[in-house]
């Protein structure tokens, strides 16, 4: 018995809660890998609960109320216990479990502002990956919600506006941390395609050939190159100059055979 006294007619009620896994990092230390006890101040369903305990929803894959699993519209009572767990590497959750529509497509992106280098790794995996640039959190969650993109950020506030669907926050600042942790969430590794996007736009490439381009080629590179790429939405023309190496180390490192 874990009883429920709330103290007076203005003392709110409370919840035990249990967070597990990477989903501790967000929550203050003395709550991490413990039962803990949240008030139910300000409204009583699950979804409101957690993301007032700092975990947006997009995190979340799983809860359980009292061991039952719930969707995020769940209401509590005072004395419930809830379990939270996170967005596990390869879970396909079943009807009882699905907190959220199934997203098809996780290949496309949308990025907040300070994850343009993020972008540009994701574009040269094959991804399509956009980045807007600094414009208003809104406008970033409505291109996720109807544009059917995964929103990656690091702003946790963002992540809980009720239009975003699909989003994942991106916990590192080193990008090439931080695509890898987008590769795993989404198990990306087997749809990688190098050098298949325009790094600057994430428009597609194609083959284009040489007399198509020659009057936009530098003299040294029209002399020393045959193999050439345009973009289809910027016009961008790529080759394997100086940079291409280095290149090709970077996905190296990130585990990608050129």
């Amino acid at each position: 018995m874990t009883g429920c006294h709330s103290g007076g007619t203005d003392s709110p009620g409370f919840i035990l809660m249990r967070v597990y896994a990477e989903l501790n990092d967000l929550l203050p230390v003395e709550w991490r890998l413990r039962e803990f006890r949240f008030p139910m101040a300000g409204g009583s369903s699950v979804k409101h609960l957690v993301e007032s305990a700092g975990i947006p929803h997009t995190e979340v894959a799983l809860l359980l109320r009292n061991g039952e699993p719930v969707g995020f519209d769940a209401s509590v009572t005072c004395g419930d216990r809830v379990s939270v767990f996170p967005a596990f590497t390869g879970l396909r959750p079943g009807p009882p479990l699905l907190l959220r529509p199934v997203m098809t497509d996780t290949e496309r992106f949308v990025l907040d502002v300070h994850l343009g280098k993020l972008a540009v790794l994701l574009r040269l995996l094959g991804f399509d990956a956009l980045f807007p640039g600094d414009v208003d959190d809104r406008v970033l969650a409505e291109i996720s919600s109807a544009d059917s993109r995964v929103l990656l950020t690091c702003d946790r506030m963002l992540l809980k506006r009720n239009c975003v669907v699909h989003g994942c926050l991106i916990r590192s600042r080193m990008p090439e941390e931080q695509v890898r942790q987008v590769l795993d969430r989404y198990n990306l590794a087997d749809s990688v395609k190098p050098f298949s996007r325009c790094p600057g736009c994430s428009g597609p490439l194609s083959c284009v050939a040489k007399d198509d381009i020659a009057h936009l080629l530098q003299p040294l590179t029209r002399k020393y190159y045959n193999e050439f790429r345009r973009c289809s939405g910027c016009g961008a023309v790529y080759w394997k100059g100086s940079h291409y190496m280095a290149l090709c180390a970077l996905l190296r490192r990130l585990g990608v055979n050129p």
